[in-house]
C-alpha cells in the first residue's frame, strides 16, 4: 500500500513538472510575435527614419497615456512587452509606459469570468485600472516634462542595435529575429524558474493566510505579488478575490502592479538599472497607495 502511495506521488509529481515545461513553452510561443513586432518597430526607427520623422513621433506622444491605457486594458499581456521595448528606445514616454502598466489586464479577465464573477463587475474593474492608468500616466508625463525645463541635460537614448551588437547589416528583419530569440531565451528561463516556484513553492493557500490574518499588511503582500513577473501572480490575485478572501483595494493593488511579463523584457533590455528599479518602485508605491484608498473609503465592487 505505501508502495503504490509513493508511486502515485511520484506519478503526480512528475505531471505537474511536465506541466509547468508546456506552460513555460507554451507562454514563450504566445509572446513571439509581440516580441517580434516591437523589435521590428524599434529596428525600423533606428534605420530608416529621419530625424525630422523622430521628432514627430515625440510630440504626437503626449497622448501616448491615454492610448496606451486603453489599449492595457486588452485581456493580453503582450502588449506591455511591446511597450517596453518602445519605451527602452525612447519612442513613448514613461508616463506612457506606466499607464500601460496599470492598466494591463493579463490573466485577471478570463479568471474572474471563470468564477462566475458578473461581467458588468469584470468591465467595472477594468475600466478603473485603464482610468488609474490614463490619469496616473499624464500626472508622470508632466512631472517629467517640468524637470527637463529645468534641468537642460537629457539622457542618452538607448539604441538596440548598437548595444546588442546584432549584425544589422543582415537587414532589419534577420536582426529583429536575432533580438526576439534573445530575450525569448531569457523569458523562458525566468519564466521556467518562477513556474516552478509558484508550483512547489508560493502556494495559494499560504497567501489566503496571512491575508487573512494580516489585513492591514494585505495591500503591501498583494502589491508585491503582482510585480512578479509571472501569469501566476495575476491569477492568484484574481482567485482569492473572486473567493471573497481580500477586499476589492487589496485586490486592486496586486491587479495594478501586474503587467505580466513585461519587467522581464525590462531587465533583460534596458542596461540602466537604477532607472529600472525606480519603475518598479514607482509601480509598488502606486499599487500600495491605491489599494489602501479602495480600502479607506470601502469601495466594493
Amino acid at each position: 500500500m505505501a508502495n503504490l502511495l509513493l508511486h502515485a506521488v511520484e506519478v503526480e509529481a512528475e505531471g505537474s513538472f511536465i506541466d509547468i515545461v508546456l506552460d513555460t513553452l507554451l507562454d514563450g510561443l504566445k509572446l513571439i510575435p509581440f516580441l517580434f513586432i516591437a523589435f521590428l518597430i524599434i529596428e525600423l526607427i533606428e534605420h530608416k527614419l529621419s530625424k525630422k520623422s523622430e521628432k514627430i513621433i515625440a510630440k504626437a506622444g503626449k497622448a501616448g497615456p491615454l492610448i496606451g491605457g486603453l489599449l492595457g486594458g486588452i485581456p493580453q499581456c503582450g502588449f506591455s512587452l511591446v511597450a517596453t521595448n518602445l519605451y527602452i528606445t525612447r519612442i513613448i514616454s514613461l508616463g506612457t509606459l506606466i499607464s500601460i502598466y496599470l492598466s494591463t489586464s493579463d490573466e485577471m479577465i478570463p479568471v474572474l469570468l471563470s468564477s462566475d464573477t458578473p461581467i458588468t463587475k469584470v468591465l467595472s474593474i477594468v475600466g478603473i485600472k485603464i482610468l488609474i492608468g490614463v490619469v496616473v500616466g499624464f500626472v508622470i508625463d508632466l512631472i517629467v516634462r517640468e524637470t527637463h525645463k529645468k534641468d537642460k541635460k537629457t539622457k542618452e537614448d538607448f539604441h538596440v542595435c548598437e548595444d546588442e551588437h546584432c549584425h544589422c547589416e543582415k537587414g532589419i528583419i534577420t536582426s529583429s529575429i536575432i533580438h526576439t530569440l534573445k530575450t525569448l531565451g531569457f523569458i523562458l528561463l525566468v519564466t521556467f524558474a518562477l513556474n516552478i516556484i509558484f508550483g512547489y513553492v508560493f502556494s495559494e493557500e499560504a497567501v489566503e493566510s496571512f491575508m487573512e490574518a494580516h489585513k492591514l499588511l494585505a495591500p503591501m503582500l498583494a502589491s508585491l505579488i503582482g510585480l512578479i513577473p509571472n501569469c501566476g501572480a495575476s491569477v492568484m490575485i484574481s482567485s482569492i478575490y473572486a473567493e471573497g478572501v481580500i477586499t476589492f483595494g487589496t485586490a486592486m493593488a496586486g491587479l495594478l502592479t501586474n503587467s505580466g511579463l513585461a519587467l522581464l523584457v525590462l531587465f533583460r533590455q534596458n542596461k540602466n538599472m537604477k532607472e529600472n528599479l525606480k519603475i518598479i518602485a514607482l509601480i509598488y508605491f502606486l499599487g500600495i497607495l491605491f489599494g489602501y484608498i479602495f480600502n479607506l473609503i470601502g469601495v466594493a465592487i
